[in-house]
This record gives C-alpha cells, structure tokens and sequence, in this order.
C-alpha cells in the first residue's frame, strides 16, 4: 500500500490536487458544527468558521452537511443525538421549516419567522436565530451604502428575504418595496415590516427598479448558468446601488449587468462577512473580519 492518500473522483466529488493535509486540531473530544441545507457547492461558512478556530486555537471544526427539503426532519432526530454538537447554520431551503424544530426562539427568529443559526446547548435544548438582516446591514454600512433614508427594492420573500425587510425598514430606509413570485407571501411580509417599523413606507410592489436607490436580490436568481435576472437591468438607472446576497458567482450576473448601466455594486461577501460577525459572537466567539468596524448592535455573546 502507498504512504500517501491520493484523493479519487467518485460519485461527482472534485478531486483536490496536491498532497492532503490532515488537520491535527480534530481529535476525540473536537465539537461540531455544522452547515445544513441543498444545495452546498457555493457555501463559505465552513472555511471561515474553521480558519477562526484554527486561529484561536479552538478545538472544534464546522462542516458542509447536505440535508434535502424533505429529509430535515430524520437529521434532526439523528443531530438530536450528538453530544458534541454545539451549533448549527442553517441555509436554503430550510430556513423557515427548521423553526418548528427549536426548543427556544431568540427575538430575531420571533420577528422574522425564519432562523439561520441554531445554538445547541450542553442541557440538550437548541435555541434559534436569524442574522441574515442584521449581517446584510452591516455589509451594507462596511461598504458605505447604508440603506438609512433611501428607497429600497428587494426582490425575494423567503428566509433570507424576510430578515433583510426587517432589517432594512429598522435602519431607517425612506420606503421599501417587496416583490417576491409568491404574491401573497410579499404581500404578508410587507404588511408586517409595515407594523414593525411604522417610519419606513412598506408596500408590496413589481421588481421594477426604476427610481429606486437601492435594489437588493434575496433570491438564488444567478446561482446557476441560465438563471433569470431578478430585475430588468435595463431599467436600473445609473448612480442605483445594487447588492446581491449571492457569493458565488463573483460578480453575479446581475451585478455585472449593473454595472454596465453605471450602477454600484455589492455582491454577496460583506453581507455574510457580517452575519457572521452576529452569528459567531450568538455561539459564543468573538469575531470581527481585518479592517472592519464593530456593529453598533452587537447579538448577545451565546453561553452553553
């Protein structure tokens, strides 16, 4: 037998080339988080998760976790019973199915009706948490587009979606319109953000950016080659901001449309950047990305 592992292409798994390097801080007693949803080929939490607990010494590793829409509830029962679990980060498409399988609800999740984080205490109870809005704000005011005062379209009404009205009608956006191809959920969601956050106008409303300040793309529109655009980019005028929660591709396509209309654009990075800034420091660690300023609102420092 070789002294060496060489790693195979098997059942679609992309071979890494070079040698493999066996990380020597997972031992017998290393906790586990994980990243749970499907599709998981664009994901980035597991790196940045691993290289923070590689960097401060911490004795736990996160992983990619590919649970299908209809398999949530058989892994829970499984991960209900790992003892070493400590958290999990939940993502598409269970975001909102996962709520009904907390025992407890921080304030975020309660207002959002969606969570993408789980904290999995020591006294086997598991508390939920959204940060999508807040690290989408965040991301926003790193990169010097602040939503405060502006007119703002966001298309997509999910998970994601939902967290990111709250967020934005709370950092004191001037109006905010809501689209989502699922009319009655937008419609409910707008109605809501309106109760909340009285200040910002709240409606329903067609994904025409025209006139807005701020478009932002809360849907997996351009994930995958051929995917519609959100929005028309013909209708996009020049100076519009707009920002895609999407990671990869790098730039999207609507973002590169955008820019040739002369627009600014984000794309999905600072957005997750910031959540993770949220969602480290709710699991109990301290994080703050090189170069990057404390939110004013930090989520409260999570125990076991």
């Amino acid at each position: 037998m070789s002294g060496s592992l060489v790693p195979e292409l098997r059942d679609g798994v992309r071979a890494i080339p070079g040698p493999m390097q066996v990380d020597r801080h997972v031992t017998g007693t290393t906790r586990l988080y994980g990243l749970v949803g499907a599709p998981l080929n664009a994901a980035r939490s597991p790196q940045l998760f691993n290289r923070l607990f590689a960097e401060q010494s911490v004795e736990a590793i996160c992983v990619p976790l590919t649970v299908e829409a209809n398999d949530l509830a058989a892994f829970v029962a499984g991960a209900r019973t790992i003892a070493n679990l400590d958290g999990l980060l939940i993502t598409m498409p269970h975001k909102q199915r996962m709520l009904s399988f907390v025992d407890e609800l921080h304030p975020t999740a309660r207002q959002v009706g969606a969570l993408n984080i789980v904290r999995c205490r020591r006294d086997g109870r598991w508390v939920g948490a959204t940060f999508d809005g807040l690290g989408c704000v965040l991301g926003m005011q790193w990169e010097g587009n602040d939503p405060a005062g502006h007119a703002v379209l966001l298309v997509g009404a999910g998970g994601a979606g939902r967290a990111i009205a709250f967020a934005i009608a709370s950092a004191g956006a001037r109006s905010l319109t809501i689209f989502d191809v699922d009319e009655s959920r937008a419609i409910d969601l707008a109605a809501a953000v309106a109760a909340e956050a009285p200040s910002c106008r709240t409606r329903f409303g067609p994904p025409d950016p025209n006139g807005c300040d701020i478009v932002i793309n809360a849907t997996p529109l351009g994930m995958k080659a051929g995917d519609s655009m959100p929005v028309d980019p013909d209708r996009l005028n020049a100076g519009t901001i707009v920002i895609d929660t999407i990671n990869d591709p790098d730039p999207t396509p609507l973002c590169q449309a955008a820019r040739l209309r002369g627009c600014r654009t984000q794309g999905g990075r600072p957005m997750h950047e910031g959540q993770a800034v949220h969602a480290l420091r709710f699991l109990g660690f301290d994080y703050l990305p090189e170069g990057r300023q404390r939110p004013l609102t930090d989520a409260p420092l999570g125990t076991s």
